[in-house]
């Protein structure tokens, strides 16, 4: 009955549904890790904004890495910005996703060291080998408060480091790069400022992270839960249709087959009489 299977047809059509389904399994899967770490970084981010914040001594020093625990822990840093090294990071967005740059400035603390502060968003020069046009920072002492963020790396943020920029221009944030390009220790990691508020709103100050949403994440992941829990299901039923389609096919050639008589016997056998025109019937005769 169901010897059809063996065609090639349907063991190509078993082996892709075979295929199909920890494929959909695994793709499932991916999906519930992406929304369990997504859930972890949520609570991550609203936790170390409700901690109190720390002076940026106490979680970084210089060639420190940050550690995921320590991401946008609230710090503070006291000192004099240093101008003359102020670099702008180029092709970032606004809260309104416009196009221009971070502005980077070195911050030297009252133990000389230096720790760098985003100072914020600003549009970009009408020429992109040109500097922008930046509002200058506070002079003299500052206390300085903002979020704790780790060195960028082109891995983790996907954006190329190119070389050859226009003086005072950079692609990623980097206190290793910076170091050298000062010649002072730099600390490991930098600042995103968020007090004091820039005057006239220039620099704008980088929103704070997103930590509510959750994405589609665990829907997708029951999406394809169910797409493989669909493909056993298709299969039987396509397989049964062909059973019934083939019985059907079968039943119909046997009943065209047994439809009718022969060429005109009678059912004994005999050939059927003659009529003459006034009805009288003529005895068929077998040829002597």
């Amino acid at each position: 009955m169901y010897r059809f299977l063996l065609s090639r047809q349907w063991v190509i059509l078993t082996l892709v549904a075979l295929a199909l389904i920890p494929t959909m399994i695994e793709l499932g899967f991916w999906q519930f890790h992406r929304h369990e770490r997504r859930v972890a970084q949520n609570t991550l981010i609203a936790d170390n904004l409700k901690a109190s914040p720390v002076p940026v001594e106490e979680l970084s020093s210089p060639g420190h890495v940050v550690p995921r625990a320590d991401y946008w822990r609230r710090v503070t840093a006291t000192g004099t910005f240093d101008t003359a090294h102020e670099v702008v990071v180029r092709r970032r967005t606004s809260s309104d996703d416009r196009v221009g740059a971070h502005v980077l400035t070195p911050l030297v603390l009252k133990d000389g060291r230096i720790v760098l502060v985003n100072r914020g968003w600003v549009p970009g020069a009408a020429n992109q080998r040109d500097y922008p046009d930046v509002p200058p920072a506070p002079k003299g002492e500052v206390t300085v408060a903002g979020r704790l963020k780790a060195d960028e790396t082109t891995g983790a943020s996907g954006i190329k480091d190119l070389k050859g920029l226009p003086d005072r221009q950079v692609m990623l944030i980097s206190s290793r790069q910076q170091a050298e390009l000062i010649g002072r220790e730099v600390l490991g990691g930098y600042i995103e400022q968020t007090e004091p508020e820039a005057a006239g709103g220039s620099p704008e100050q980088i929103a704070e992270p997103d930590h509510d949403s959750i994405g589609a994440h665990m829907a997708y992941a029951v999406q394809w839960w169910l797409f493989a829990a669909g493909v056993p299901v298709g299969w039987i039923v396509l397989a049964r249709r062909e059973k019934r389609d083939r019985e059907n096919g079968t039943a119909d050639g046997t009943t065209a087959t047994g439809e009718g008589g022969g060429d005109g016997d009678a059912p004994d056998g005999t050939a059927p009489e003659a009529t003459q025109e006034d009805g009288s019937a003529i005895q068929a005769t077998s040829p002597r």
